[in-house]
């Protein structure tokens, strides 16, 4: 399977598309001034007790407080508590690998007897705000890397589940024990797999510093304040998926492919060649024909074999999706193999909607029914194994009764959501008619308006490709009249993720154009 990561930078945020083969699957957009992202660590001030939830409310500067629950504090937290208590009254840092910390604390107790208000707490972000509801904390610090997390204050070697070799995993983990400093614990990945000593030594070496840097600049923070960033989600990304199967990393902004660069070259500069800046004049995303996938994949019915399509619902408590057969009957099977083959491949593209989407919570799918065991059990295991690539946590329930197959799905982060729905080209959303032919004549006048106030004269007029068609047909086309009427030198390009009626007009570096 190749892999490609293709990456758009606009003024207000970052776009990032994943495809295998081609094939869009995932989508993460990132504001340029986002706050509180999964992994940043915060130095907070413990607002409000809740006794009857066993949590608190944890000011980290969010407009909302952030909730933190005593089985989120994690076993190390009295050490933890101990080390920030210390800091503060002592003004000074003691050197971490020789500290001594506390017992671990009672799984089963009682968050009143850990926390008071007014207390300060060091807190990782576990969950991005989502809707109404402020972040979600955690009091278990780690610190990711490529091919190890760092966890202050355990002692535990853990390996992936997904390293299956006895040999491998015996040798990972009595290599780690040899190498980590005292008073760590180290979660190997998945990436360090066959990886020799030197490299997980360096890593190692380089997250201890990392962490213990925070510890020594402690001192100077007052809560709420942020005290560790988690690498930007673009190089957080490349992080967490980064393998063989990669073909390219396609960047269009050239900041942040050096950005990309530098740190590729830290944890892979064997890959470095994958690395691509993209300086077309069209979109990154148009060229890639990653607009296009999106039109397709955000709506509210996705078709996606033979007729056959999903509906997807979402509401406050859970996501409902439905699987329709439409048209699909191929002739020679009866009911329940048609059933079974719509289902399988409705299986692979719930997958897919899911990771695209983002979708975490509850998400109930109403399958066609199946009559026969064996093939309800066939689409539980089809699923179970098409959703091994999805990174998030998730659970999946067999078939009930009543057709319906229940998954569980960790949500980390808003969901995607991009509103594809394009307004009616003659009325434009109002319900009232308006003549398009005068359409031609609006872009006209803008044009005039652009060049009065830009004062440029070489102009790109983006817009639909079916208008762009229209406006450069001919040998006497509209495009050249415009130019010999007013002086100008206008190109026009096709857009095809622009409705039939939007447009824009664009200067030389790619900018729009105000008036």
């Amino acid at each position: 399977m190749s892999k490609d990561l293709i990456i758009h930078v606009s003024p207000s945020e970052i776009a990032i598309a994943l495809l295998e083969d081609k094939n869009l699957v995932e989508l993460t957009k990132e504001k340029k001034d986002l706050q509180f992202s999964v992994g940043d660590i915060y130095l907070g001030k413990v607002r409000k007790i809740m006794a009857g939830l066993n949590a608190g409310f944890i000011n980290v500067g969010y407009e909302k407080d952030a909730f933190l629950h005593y089985l989120d504090l994690g076993p190390q937290f009295a050490s933890l508590n101990m080390l920030v208590d210390y800091i503060f009254k002592k003004g000074k840092t003691p050197e971490f690998q020789i500290f001594k910390g506390k017992p671990d604390i009672d799984k089963k107790g009682k968050i009143t007897t850990v926390l008071k208000e007014g207390q300060n707490v060091l807190v990782q972000i576990t969950k991005e705000p989502i809707s109404t509801k402020g972040p979600r904390l955690s009091s278990e610090i780690s610190i990711p890397g490529r091919n190890l997390v760092l966890i202050p204050f355990s002692d535990r070697v853990s390996i992936s589940q997904r390293i299956e070799s006895y040999e491998e995993r015996n040798r990972l983990k009595q290599l780690i024990k040899n190498i980590k400093p005292n008073n760590y614990g180290v979660i190997v990945r998945t990436a360090a797999q066959d990886k020799k000593v030197i490299v997980l030594d360096q890593e190692l070496r380089q997250l201890v510093k990392r962490w213990e840097y925070t510890v020594n600049t402690l001192k100077n923070h007052k809560a709420p304040s942020l005290v560790l960033s988690e690498l930007s989600r673009t190089s957080a990304l490349v992080r967490d998926i980064l393998n063989l199967e990669f073909n390219s990393i396609i960047i269009d902004d050239e900041n942040l492919y050096n950005e990309v660069k530098g740190y590729l070259n830290d944890i892979a500069p064997d890959r470095k060649k994958i690395l691509k800046h993209y300086s077309g004049k069209t979109s990154v995303f148009e060229h890639h024909g990653v607009d296009k996938q999106i039109k397709s994949l955000f709506g509210r019915i996705v078709p996606f074999r033979s007729g056959a399509y999903l509906i997807v619902e979402h509401t406050e408590a859970l996501h409902v999706i439905d699987v329709n057969s439409g048209n699909r009957a191929e002739a020679g099977k009866d009911q329940e193999k048609n059933a079974l083959e719509t289902n399988l491949a409705a299986a692979a593209e719930i997958a897919r909607q899911l990771r695209l989407r983002d979708m975490g919570g509850i998400i109930v799918i109403d399958f066609i029914d199946m009559q026969m065991t064996e093939n309800k059990q066939l689409l539980f295991e089809k699923m179970k194994e098409i959703m091994l690539s999805d990174r998030a946590k998730h659970s999946i329930l067999p078939l009930s009764k009543f057709g319906l197959m229940q998954i569980t799905r960790q949500r980390v982060r808003p969901e995607t959501n991009i509103e594809n729905i394009e307004k009616c080209p003659t009325c434009k959303g109002s319900g009232d008619i308006t003549p398009s032919i005068v359409f031609t004549d609006e872009l006209e006048s803008r044009l005039v308006a652009v060049m009065k106030a830009s004062r440029l004269k070489k102009i790109t007029l983006q817009v639909h490709p079916y208008v762009a068609a229209f406006i450069i047909h001919g040998i006497w086309s509209l495009r050249r009249k415009w130019n010999w009427k007013y002086g100008s030198k206008l190109e026009v390009e096709g857009v095809s993720a622009y409705g039939l009626f939007e447009y824009r007009f664009i200067d030389k570096n790619g900018d729009v154009i105000q008036t």
